[in-house]
């Protein structure tokens, strides 16, 4: 399979080029800028560079030089708006394979990238697929935030440290752990994610460590814990946050002696893992209120990954919408090309309380709605469209000041939860644990 790296500051047209190519069979990555293409083109071996001639950080003639001087075989085609007979020669002059005008016409792109990789080898050929598409490569984002994100990532994945994500419900805590375990020197081996919000305290000790058969009561065979399965990969801890107390205290003997005890055995079982765990809650405070162990607290956090909520990341909400446009046409085998500039318009201006997951189900919904090439407004779900109040987004400050605000967020959705959450810019699960902890059910 050919690998092709598109630089492309229009991220719409980017993204619907990434799309299209990829039903051709080939592997797509798309950057915006010179800067990100150098930092890709060092590290990542590509078959072919497609670039814009004007991207926001220079010009792609001086990329193409530079390519030039560093890789002198790599096929490089120029995509130009501006394109005029002096603009071609210069870009032919100084190495390029080839170069194209915009509007691209699809078929004489595809047909300039043929002649372009004829020399390469014959497995590597693109394989035209009956509309099926790869699993699509991560969305990073271009904001300063997505920055700072993978770039920790990327920091801290080939370590063995223990990693607490950090971040809102839907924000993709789980989708940056993998990302984590897709980039370490455990990536053969397996990834475990554990939901530690759903498994009730009777059973925790039972998903971690296993148990044998006749244990305890409903314990008809040998099961194994996620520990085990895990073994020589990575164990992902979801909500930790929502473990009890005495959960906790196995949890943080069995870090700290590597080894586990299925329940009803006398034998341990050493266990090699990588621990990455994640919360939506404040530990901190649950610390300070005893429902959280601060001792397991520092075993768990060697290293921080805050996420940031959708809302603080305008730059990267159509990057995340185009990209879940492109799975849902995927999965409902649909067609759908973009948006109209009024659904962009509310997806702009909406909190997106859920976040990334909120999205992603919005996206899916509308896709099977639409009739037409483009999304409008009237797909979208109520809740993107209706005139409810703009969210207040709370803001984790002390007890007092949430409580006040939960409180008076209740009393203005006349105690409707769901719409006291939207109130809040959280989601329905947080705002239950919040109530609970603070006596207000």
């Amino acid at each position: 399979m050919f690998s092709i790296l598109i630089i492309e500051d229009d991220i719409t047209f980017s993204l619907m080029l990434k799309t299209w190519l990829g039903k051709k069979g080939f592997e797509v990555t798309t950057t915006s800028s010179i800067s990100e293409a150098k930092s890709k083109i060092e590290n990542v071996k590509y078959d072919l560079i497609l670039s814009d001639l004007r991207l926001p950080d220079g010009n792609g003639i001086d990329l193409l030089k530079w390519a030039k001087e560093n890789l002198s075989s790599l096929p490089f085609i120029m995509m130009t708006s501006y394109a005029d007979i002096q603009t071609a020669v210069q870009a032919m002059k100084l190495g390029a394979s080839d170069y194209i005008s915009k509007p691209l016409n699809p078929d004489e792109l595809f047909v300039k990238m043929q002649d372009v990789l004829k020399g390469e080898k014959s497995e590597k050929q693109p394989k035209q697929s009956n509309g099926s598409i790869a699993r699509p490569s991560y969305i990073e984002g271009q904001s300063q935030a997505a920055h700072i994100l993978y770039d920790h990532v990327r920091l801290v994945a080939p370590t063995d440290m223990s990693v607490l994500i950090i971040g809102s419900s839907g924000t993709g805590k789980e989708y940056v752990a993998r990302r984590i375990h897709e980039q370490s020197n455990r990536r053969k081996d397996p990834f475990v994610a554990v939901d530690c919000g759903a498994i009730s305290k009777d059973l925790a000790a039972s998903e971690f460590f296993g148990h044998i058969k006749g244990s305890f009561t409903g314990a008809i065979d040998n099961k194994e814990g996620a520990f085990a399965a895990a073994k020589g990969g990575t164990i992902f801890l979801d909500e930790i946050g929502n473990l009890s107390y005495e959960v906790q205290v196995q949890l943080l003997r069995a870090l700290q002696e590597r080894t586990i005890k299925p329940i009803g055995s006398n034998q341990e079982i050493l266990i090699d893992v990588r621990l990455i765990s994640a919360t939506n809650e404040n530990l901190r405070m649950a610390i300070d209120r005893g429902e959280f162990r601060e001792d397991l607290y520092h075993r768990i956090n060697e290293f921080t990954i805050r996420i940031p909520d959708l809302k603080d990341r305008k730059e990267d909400l159509m990057i995340f919408a185009n990209g879940f446009l492109e799975q849902a046409n995927r999965e409902l085998q649909k067609n759908v090309i973009g948006f109209d500039n009024e659904t962009v318009g509310i997806f702009e201006s909406y909190a997106w309380p859920g976040n990334l997951r909120q999205m992603k189900n919005a996206i899916k919904y509308a896709t099977l709605l639409a009739t037409d090439r483009y999304i409008t407004r009237n797909e979208l779900p109520e809740e993107l469209t209706d005139n409810n109040p703009t969210p207040v987004n709370i803001h984790l400050k002390n007890e007092t000041y949430e409580r006040d605000l939960i409180t008076k967020a209740l009393h203005e959705s006349s105690n409707n939860k769901t719409k006291a959450a939207q109130l809040l810019g959280i989601d329905r699960k947080t705002l239950y644990n919040k109530m609970k902890a603070f006596h207000l059910e």
